[in-house]
């Protein structure tokens, strides 16, 4: 009988592991593999808001003076509330994968985390939207 049906069996098998262990072990991995895949998607998300932050503040600078007035802070605030969309999707479709996975070899996993950078995010490009209303030069007020 060959090492690969002895191992099948469960016989011979170094450190005891059987087939169904090294399966086990195994898929433990790709869950683990998986949560990582998750928290980097997660992570791509916050960056691409980041970047739609980023859009909208150069759009208002490199474009303040368009006609009429508004158009520019209208255009700013498209994309940073977009950028409020980007964090909240991505904090609910984190928290809903991980919470159908358990860590088995990787550091548990820590939900109020992406919650807290994901409002984080949201409410810092709220105020910022509400920044480009309310501010005129630096002023507040028109």
């Amino acid at each position: 009988m060959s090492d690969k049906h002895a191992y099948d069996n469960g016989e011979n098998c170094p450190e005891d592991k059987t087939s169904q262990g090294l399966a086990q072990d195994r898929t433990h991995m790709a869950e683990d593999r998986t949560i990582m895949a998750v928290e980097r998607t997660f992570a791509g998300w916050i960056r691409t808001a980041f970047a739609a932050i980023g859009i909208g503040l150069a759009f208002r600078v490199l474009f303040g003076e368009l006609q009429p007035p508004w158009l520019a802070k209208a255009i700013a605030s498209m994309f940073i509330g977009f950028a409020i969309f980007l964090a909240l999707n991505a904090e609910r479709r984190a928290c809903r994968s991980l919470q159908r996975m358990k860590a088995h070899a990787v550091d548990g996993l820590d939900l109020p985390r992406f919650k807290l950078l994901a409002y984080g995010v949201a409410f810092g490009a709220a105020v910022l939207i509400a920044g480009l209303w309310v501010l005129n030069d630096g002023q507040i007020g028109g």
